[in-house]
């Protein structure tokens, strides 16, 4: 099971500084993948939760991968309706060409509606929308020319990655399962409670069985909180609690056939987004405990 971290890209810490201190940091502890939220308008309904400035996700991943060698580069997750499906599908390639062959997309539907009506995009459709551009950008990605709208489109530069760069499909309803079996090559919840993933898998293989395709891969986004003492386990969601319950959350993952597994630091104060340290000593103790358990 491999390990990535989600960089904060938002918040009065967001600096190219400080950013370029987290990449480094990633890629210096051995971490697996690097990976970064997106929004392409900052609303007042998106600045409550993730207040300006906000970094671009594929810009900035541009930029981190001129700097590192190794850690693959991700979006948890690109909004897919905000973006044309060709130029999100060029884009991606480039970047996978720049980078060595290391990007992952990650892809969701989007919740922002203040977002999407500032973009002129139907936020009622944004679940039709993601299929119909998930579609375009494999097919994209495996020719080197296709017919979008009546019109020829050459696909070059071609993707490093075969048959194309990993495709991580967010979301925890059916619909989103469905779009991972149909489109994607993981699927990429977040903010999960074991529980509830020990049920929705089940889920995962049967809409896997239903369309006749095989079992996206799991890679989950969970939270990192390290406290003092045990949390009540009723109320605690993956990777938060005691050095024992994260431990033992991990080795449940792994368990459960997880794939990847992606550190969120963040616990809804901006304000912690300028003082790192705490986060990276907190990280530096998990990943050292994980590997030492192997």
């Amino acid at each position: 099971m491999k390990l990535g971290l989600n960089l904060l890209n938002f918040g009065p810490g967001a600096t190219p500084h400080r950013i370029k201190g987290w990449a480094q940091f990633a890629e210096d502890h051995g971490l697996h993948a690097l990976m970064i939220s997106d929004h392409v308008g900052v609303t007042p309904d998106v600045q409550a939760q993730y207040p300006a400035p906000f970094y671009d996700p594929f810009t900035t991943l541009a930029w981190i991968a001129g700097f590192t060698q190794s850690i693959e580069l991700g979006t948890t997750v690109a909004i897919l309706p905000y973006r044309h499906p060709l130029n999100l599908a060029r884009v991606v390639s480039n970047l996978d060409q720049l980078s060595g062959g290391r990007f992952i997309l990650g892809v969701g539907v989007g919740w922002a509606k203040q977002e999407f009506e500032a973009l002129g995009i139907p936020f009622h459709r944004r679940g039709a929308i993601a299929n119909e551009y998930l579609d375009v950008i494999r097919r994209y990605w495996t020719n080197d020319s296709i017919t979008c709208n009546g019109q020829t489109v050459f696909t070059a530069p071609a993707t490093i990655r075969k048959p194309h760069p990993p495709i991580w499909v967010g979301g925890s309803s059916d619909a989103a399962m469905r779009r991972a079996v149909l489109f994607g090559d993981a699927w990429h919840p977040i903010r999960i409670r074991l529980s509830w993933i020990k049920d929705a898998l089940p889920r995962l293989e049967a809409i896997a069985d239903r369309e006749g395709r095989p079992v996206p891969a799991f890679c989950p986004r969970i939270k990192l909180q390290l406290t003092n003492s045990e949390l009540t386990e009723g109320e605690r969601v993956a990777g938060t609690g005691s050095l024992h319950q994260i431990r033992r959350d991990l080795d449940e993952l792994r368990a459960l056939g997880a794939q990847y597994v992606v550190f969120d630091t963040y616990h809804g104060n901006p304000e912690t987004t300028a003082h790192p340290e705490r986060d990276q000593a907190m990280i530096s103790t998990i990943v050292n405990q994980f590997r030492k358990a192997l």
